[in-house]
């Protein structure tokens, strides 16, 4: 969902004649990508908590690339270091590591899913509470944050940012426990949604997992001391070993009297989110003892089982649709090509929102490899489709590059329903599979045909028989509509709160 800060944003954008173009680029250049979750970080005990930090943030890199922090704690004082921007925007200079001393340290890398893209809202949160110091990063999305958050306000909270992450925050400040770990379970038992939280205190690394385990939390270890993050390949760029993943529900500390754990929700069937194996984890990462690369080349295969027709090549649409393409050109026997050249250095920055540029948006990130694709029927692979308008400015530049004949594919079935645990997805009104036939697709697009995964073949890809209604494995709501938690935020229809109207910040 699109935040009320973030359409503020884009209205004084306008006012100064930069906007509606802004959110016209975005929809012209990404309408077709899903938009990243957030990647977190923590370390216990090692002497270079804040650099091994960093590096496990550049592997995470993936899931976030508007703001990035890190909190440490040296035995007196936490330090925090965050700012906008890339990982290595900041954290590969030597003097902002020296500033983060310590041996354990949490750290973030965010795209905005909850709460605008300002300094106040990058994570980890920091606040100082009875008990000394807490750092909180989160990923994921509360589906009842906005309903403790105003009650938290009603009773006199001050809130610093707009993310829902604060509210986990004031949640461990109010409770009445006596020992913090208690305290942090008292408010896990308040929020609903999906959550992975990695959280820092002056004795104690913290990971907690939702009870359905929507979001991935991995357990690691570097020279004896204790990892949390998001995926096992911040692990493998550290030279790492993989433990275990976190358990869903599972609230795990460390400290210097070693690990414990707790597990304080009643046990539910896990309900992972099915995106991280078409999207947003990295190939080379596994999930929950799954190779995501082996996956999405399953997802491919399967494709070429349920649609395939005649064709000379098969191009994947990059980066995401690489492997399912390998998998779909393995099973057909047909030969793969990249008859797409992405340019990875085109950032938002240097596109300018001009209508001449906003046309050509599409070129400046993906070129037409014409030696793989002139004259030649070829089907284009991509992960998933929302929007449809990338989608359709590829097929046309396929054909201007003289294709004979495109069909498109997507590893995935139709996206018909909105996410509230993390990504950010339109209404239903803004989903094209929502709103549209496959007919009706096919011929926004301008493709000769057109084809999803099916739900069954997407299961079926990921090692089980199929879908079962009754008990499904994973969290597929946005194919699906069923959502494994409840949404108390949207059941209410007071008006979102927003950040002050009169505070404006550089950022």
């Amino acid at each position: 969902m699109r935040n009320p800060d973030q359409d503020a944003e884009l209205d004084l954008d306008a006012r100064a004649g930069l906007g509606p173009s802004a959110l016209e680029l975005q929809d012209d250049l990404e309408g077709d990508t899903l938009r990243e979750e957030c990647g977190v970080f923590g370390i216990y005990g090692h002497p270079d908590a804040a650099a091994i930090t960093a590096l496990g943030l550049h592997a995470l890199q993936h899931r976030g690339q508007e703001a990035a922090g890190i909190v440490s704690y040296d035995g007196s004082r936490f330090h925090s270091e965050r700012r906008l921007g890339l990982v290595g925007d900041t954290f590969s200079r030597r003097e902002v590591i020296d500033r983060l001393p310590g041996n354990m340290a949490v750290g973030h890398v965010r795209y905005s899913t909850t709460g605008a893209t300002i300094l106040r809202n990058v994570q980890p949160l920091f606040a100082e509470l009875n008990a000394g110091g807490l750092a909180v990063a989160h990923n994921g999305n509360l589906t009842n944050g906005l309903t403790l958050r105003r009650e938290l306000v009603k009773h006199g909270a001050m809130m610093q940012s707009t993310t829902d992450t604060e509210v986990i925050l004031h949640l461990v400040a109010r409770s009445k426990r006596a020992r913090f770990i208690e305290r942090y379970i008292d408010a896990l038992r308040e929020i609903e949604g999906a959550y992975a939280l990695v959280s820092l205190t002056n004795k104690k690394l913290v990971g907690a997992r939702d009870p359905r385990g929507i979001r991935p939390l991995v357990l690691g270890e570097l020279d004896g001391c204790p990892i949390l993050t998001s995926e096992t390949c911040a692990l493998d760029i550290i030279g790492a070993r993989f433990v275990r993943d976190i358990e869903p529900g599972e609230v795990i500390v460390f400290d210097e009297n070693g690990q414990d754990i707790h597990k304080p929700f009643p046990p539910m069937a896990p309900r992972p989110c099915i995106f991280e194996y078409i999207y947003f984890s990295r190939p080379d990462s596994i999930v929950h003892g799954r190779s995501v690369y082996e996956v999405r080349k399953a997802f491919g295969a399967q494709l070429a089982r349920e649609s395939h027709v005649p064709i000379d090549v098969v191009v994947p649409v990059p980066d995401s649709g690489v492997p399912a393409a390998v998998g779909y050109s393995q099973y057909s026997g047909v030969p793969f090509e990249l008859g797409i050249i992405r340019n990875h250095y085109v950032g938002r920055t240097f596109i300018q929102p001009t209508q001449a540029i906003r046309e050509s948006g599409v070129r400046m990130k993906h070129s037409a490899n014409r030696a793989a694709i002139e004259g030649k029927r070829i089907i284009l692979i991509d992960d998933s489709l929302v929007r449809g308008t990338t989608s359709k400015k590829i097929v046309r530049m396929m054909r201007d590059a003289g294709a004979k004949e495109v069909h498109f594919r997507l590893a995935s079935p139709p996206i018909l329903y909105p996410d509230y645990y993390g990504i950010d997805l339109p209404d239903r009104g803004g989903l094209l599979a929502a709103t549209h036939s496959l007919e009706e697709m096919r011929e926004i697009i301008g493709a000769d045909s057109l084809a999803f995964l099916s739900i069954d073949g997407m299961y079926r890809a990921m090692g089980e028989p199929g879908r079962d209604p009754a008990n499904p494995k994973f969290s597929d709501h946005c194919f699906t509509g069923a959502y494994p938690t409840h949404l108390t935020d949207q059941t209410q229809t007071e008006q979102q709160p927003r950040q002050l109207s009169l505070l404006a910040e550089a950022s």
